[in-house]
């Protein structure tokens, strides 16, 4: 047993400390004496008193902190070791369980037709294969296997069940649940599919969560809980548990090892060394083989953003749990953004990547790909160079039917720190977010030579949604890393506006106020402006707020009015001088029965423009 095996590193660990400890100690001492000896005034031996205790504080300290590592440095070996004696067992076990089952199947169908007969059974009837099939890339892709997990909603009910009932077991498991025959024969009962099978198995794992799981110390290791125990305290791992029970419903799947842009990575990151190595699987259903990530898939922490209300400059981030649809059936090319096989077939790719080619794929997370998002341009890579002038652009696309719910936030900070401002200046304000048909693009203007992290957000929210002015949660798509090798041209931050996209199609999704004038993000005017809009459904209470670096916002508010005629919004702005300037629009829409006497909603901020305003334009 490991944990014995840990009882006697402690030990190890504890003799060799004392043994080095003593001959250490002794050597200072003996050190001490000796320049004690040589000492007679008072004020000499109570500095050499004084130096010596903390040459002894010091080296305890030290001494500590080895002892640790090398306790630490044992305890990983022996869990490498017995997770590896573990995965070896399994495997073996796996293939006797799936010779088994197949001899079974045989023998069934020679009791009911006959030895003579049993070559001509149909083929359809022998459609699993009985051996392991070789790697290679599916004819299918998982949104023909199933567009929406509400298909499984039966099958992930039985499976939440059943973990609902070994979760409040005092065992840790149902005592009818002694082996993995047992829990198979419960959680699989009528499902003949092999898809549904390899589904059930992976709801009944992920959707425990182990850090309130209990288990006796008794429990055998060789059992479903006595894995799960093992999951929770380092020995054992998600893969091999589901690679077992996988065999025990007569699916053939592997243990896939290699690399994963796991928590901690960050683009441009090298894989040089084992930090980020990782292991998943891959099941053979629905005609193919596909990838599955438990441990992924499972409850785990994410990150999210949440982002104020428009006004608020207070932002906090949060922490939750969420299980991941995305790492049941992954298809090959976009597990791939994320995961690396040491061996190149086990990519089930029509054409392999190298080990460089993964390290330059854009850095994605799920949700990326389960809003649909996409590159369009094929020079996007995890590091993006600045130009000449210090800018690169990076855009994402967006199907036809996310376009009027996907809402987009974004933040920048240094590469190597967490600093997030520049000379007293946010580094959001120089990125500059704008949407156009399908399409949204970050410019980002580095204003020093260095590298950038550019982290991109998103959320589906409703329009009814958003008018509410309530915060939002933004979960992270995709980071970058922007690098300015030699800047040359001094960068000046974007007015001060309110965050998130430039231009009027945030109006238009989201508040149905389509823009009359200007479609533009950028506008280019001389010292005077209108700015039109017409509403397609009622709104109220507009306002505009002009920005400019170096003057205060209350200074510009006289310069800016606005009128409304029938349907028609109009924003007149009279610059003071030439310059750029920002420009924020608020409203908020018109309530079913309201009256000057009900509470109204909060103005809600509905677009921005960017204005360049000079007597030559």
């Amino acid at each position: 047993m490991v944990y014995d095996d840990l009882t006697r590193v402690e030990i190890i660990s504890r003799n060799d400390r004392d043994e080095e400890w003593e001959k250490e100690l002794e050597k200072l001492t003996a050190k001490f004496e000796k320049d004690m000896s040589k000492r007679r005034n008072k004020d000499d031996v109570k500095v050499l008193t004084v130096k010596h205790l903390k040459e002894k504080e010091e080296f305890e300290k030290n001494m500590t902190i080895k002892r640790e590592k090398k306790k630490e440095s044992m305890t990983r070996k022996l869990l490498e070791h017995e997770r590896a004696a573990t995965a070896a067992l399994v495997d073996k076990q796996s293939k006797e369980m799936m010779s088994l089952i197949n001899e079974r199947k045989i023998e069934h169908l020679m009791t009911h037709l006959g030895e003579e007969h049993v070559q001509d059974v149909p083929a359809e009837l022998h459609e699993y294969p009985a051996q392991p099939p070789p790697p290679s890339p599916a004819t299918v892709g998982k949104i023909e296997i199933y567009d929406d997990p509400e298909v499984f909603s039966e099958v992930d009910q039985l499976a939440i069940q059943q973990s609902l009932i070994d979760a409040n077991s005092p065992s840790g498991g149902s005592e009818d649940q002694k082996t993995f025959t047992d829990l198979i024969r419960q959680l699989l009962g009528n499902y003949a599919s092999d898809v549904e099978k390899a589904r059930t198995i992976f709801r009944w794992i992920t959707v425990k969560n182990l850090n309130q799981m209990n288990f006796e110390d008794g429990v055998r290791t060789d059992t479903p809980m006595g894995l799960l125990r093992g999951i929770k305290y380092g020995t054992e791992s998600y893969h091999v548990l589901f690679k077992r029970l996988c065999s025990y419903a007569g699916l053939h799947c592997v243990v896939i090892k290699g690399y994963s842009k796991s928590a901690g990575y960050q683009p441009g990151v090298k894989f040089e060394d084992n930090r980020f190595r990782n292991s998943w699987n891959a099941v053979y259903v629905a005609g193919a083989w596909r990838f599955v990530q438990c441990n992924w898939g499972a409850r785990h922490l994410v990150n999210a953003k949440e982002v104020p209300k428009p006004g608020n400059k207070n932002k906090s981030d949060s922490l939750r749990y969420e299980y991941d649809d995305h790492y049941f059936l992954t298809d090959s090319k976009e597990f791939i953004y994320e995961f690396f096989p040491l061996q190149p077939e086990w990519q089930l790719l029509r054409h392999p990547i190298t080990l460089q080619e993964f390290e330059e794929l854009p850095f994605v997370r799920s949700l990326f790909f389960r809003y649909g998002l996409c590159f369009p341009d094929e020079d996007t890579k995890a590091v993006m160079h600045t130009d000449s002038t210090g800018a690169a652009t990076i855009r994402i696309g967006m199907p036809t039917h996310m376009q009027s719910s996907l809402i987009f936030h974004y933040n920048l900070k240094f590469y190597d720190n967490d600093g997030d401002t520049y000379e007293g200046v946010s580094l959001k304000r120089f990125v500059m977010q704008s949407v156009v048909g399908n399409m949204v693009a970050f410019r980002v203007h580095a204003p020093t030579s260095g590298a950038l992290l550019l982290d991109i957000f998103a959320n589906a929210v409703t329009p009814r949604e958003y008018l509410t002015g309530e915060p939002m949660k933004f979960k992270s798509v995709c980071k970058f890393k922007i690098v300015c090798r030699d800047l040359q041209t001094v960068m000046v931050p974007l007015p001060d506006c309110a965050s998130g996209e430039w231009g009027p199609m945030k109006a238009n999704r989201l508040f149905g106020l389509i823009p009359v004038t200007h479609p533009d993000a950028l506008i280019f005017c001389n010292r005077e402006l209108e700015v039109q809009f017409r509403m397609s459904r009622p709104l109220t209470d507009f306002m505009a707020t002009l920005h400019r670096n170096g003057t205060e916002e209350k200074r510009l508010g006289k310069y800016v009015s606005h009128s409304v005629s029938g349907e028609l919004v109009t924003f007149r702005i009279a610059f003071p001088e030439e310059g750029q300037y920002g420009l924020d629009v608020y409203t908020r829409e018109v309530q079913r029965g309201e009256s000057e006497n009900n509470e109204k909603h909060l103005l809600t901020h509905c677009c921005k423009y960017l204005i360049n305003s000079s007597k030559k334009n």
